[in-house]
């Protein structure tokens, strides 16, 4: 699922943090900046999305769920 392959994405960039319920990422400081940049990346590869400046807004990426919901709407 996109879930379950969001939550890889992030155990690559961060492993060792359980992410699947984690509601603050950003927020929370879990993702250095160059982290943050890296997951945009990948997300963007993997989902085949253009993430742009718009939506790097906090709110997007706080969660899994925030970030499935990104993607469903730039699909």
């Amino acid at each position: 699922t996109m879930r379950e392959k969001i939550l890889e994405i992030l155990g690559k960039i961060k492993g060792g943090v359980d992410f699947s319920d984690c509601t603050n990422i950003i927020d929370g400081g879990y993702l250095a900046s160059f982290d943050i940049l890296r997951l945009v990346n990948m997300l963007g590869d993997e989902f085949d999305v253009d993430i742009t400046a718009s939506e790097l807004i906090p709110e997007n990426f706080n969660s899994v769920d925030a970030m499935v919901n990104m993607i469903e709407e730039l699909e």
